[in-house]
């Protein structure tokens, strides 16, 4: 999972929800150098969950793997150094 141990999502696109399939994971806002410091998000019991920091709305879709988003393109990938 692109070295992570949990998924990361990004929002270029600065989409106001996006659809994600786990309950614990990371967001880091845009891609560097725009990003917001990485934060760790847990739905708990619930199926959403608001970043505090970019204001997504993330929305669990039990439908889509681990790293699929819908809109589609919202995983963070870090570049190689």
């Amino acid at each position: 999972m692109a070295g992570h141990g949990i998924p990361h999502f990004q929002n270029d696109a600065g989409y106001p929800t996006i659809a994600i399939g786990v309950t614990e994971f990371m967001c880091v806002g845009a891609n560097p150098p725009f990003d917001h410091p990485h934060v760790f998000l847990d739905m708990g019991d619930d199926v959403e969950k608001v970043c505090p920091y970019c204001s997504t709305l993330y929305r669990l879709d039990p439908t889509l793997k681990e790293t699929e988003t819908s809109p589609a393109g919202c995983l963070y990938v870090p570049r190689a150094a």
